[in-house]
């Protein structure tokens, strides 16, 4: 909803409840003082109180009252514009705030070492890369190392295909006379694939990865995301220098992975991750 509806929305809801607060205080005390009404005429003033106490609230807790009204219909409409996009050069999400555009890049750094396989020494230099890493930029910048759930649906069915693949291999040998040899070899192709696949599927992936994030704002699209870029190429020429490695800027949907449940934690992973704990209950 744009600006002057929310205005209209909120003025609305405010001048309603303090409506219902008057008409509900006039109710109350026309009212007579009497055993059997005093109860019915407390519980029109505690409503009017609640009434103009929620009018006043309107002002900040709009978001919070404004669906209580509207939870009767099927949709309820909390913002209509999108939260965030891919840019048209699908190297940094972009969002609106205001008149200005936000333009959002993610710098992947490959590391390639563990600190369980790193020296006390190796420690210590590698806190002070890190220290030197965070100075690099004058601009806010997060570094962030996170583990993902890696989505290995598209493998396991690579697998799947080559098994059956190897499979009709096999039963073509068989019923053409090949020799016993080649057929064994074919066999052994198979079940070498087989078990691939068992410990492919066995349990969850992850995947670590360390990345820096930095963001401009511009009054046109194409102005934030040129000094986004700017300041990445800045940051990812003192990543090098500091790390010797060669960072690059995360492209397409591989942006979703920060901004995404779905990307971060693959939905066909949980899924199978569901029904095994459940075929495990059930054994």
């Amino acid at each position: 909803m744009n600006a002057a509806n929310q205005m209209d929305k909120k003025l609305l809801v405010f001048l309603g409840l303090l409506g219902l607060s008057f008409l509900l205080l006039i109710i109350a005390s026309f009212i007579p003082l009497s055993a059997p009404t005093d109860v019915f005429k407390l519980i029109l003033l505690a409503v009017a109180v609640a009434a103009n106490v929620l009018a006043f609230s309107s002002r900040y807790y709009i978001y919070l009252i404004l669906p209580l009204f509207e939870q009767r219909r099927k949709n309820i409409v909390i913002n209509d514009q999108s939260p965030y996009w891919l840019s048209s050069t699908s190297d940094a999400i972009l969002q609106k705030e205001g008149d200005d555009f936000i333009a959002t890049v993610y710098i992947n750094i490959p590391l390639y070492r563990s600190a369980t396989e790193m020296s006390d020494e190796d420690k210590l230099n590698f806190a002070q890369q890190v220290s030197r890493l965070v100075g690099i930029s004058k601009e806010p910048t997060r570094f962030t190392t996170q583990l993902y759930v890696m989505n290995k649906d598209s493998y396991i069915q690579k697998l799947r295909d080559t098994i059956t693949l190897v499979e009709e291999e096999e039963a073509k040998l068989v019923t053409g006379n090949a020799p016993q040899s080649e057929i064994e070899r074919v066999r052994g192709k198979a079940s070498m694939w087989r078990k691939m696949l068992d410990n492919v599927g066995k349990g969850s992936s992850l995947e670590l990865s360390s990345f820096a994030s930095l963001s401009a704002r511009g009054g046109k699209e194409f102005e934030a995301i040129s000094l986004a870029q700017q300041k990445a190429r800045e940051m990812m020429s003192g990543i090098g220098a500091t790390f010797g490695v060669s960072p690059n800027v995360v492209l397409g949907n591989e942006l979703l992975k920060f901004v995404e449940p779905e990307y971060l934690i693959p939905f066909s992973t949980i899924s199978e991750q569901i029904t095994k704990n459940i075929q495990e209950e059930v054994i």
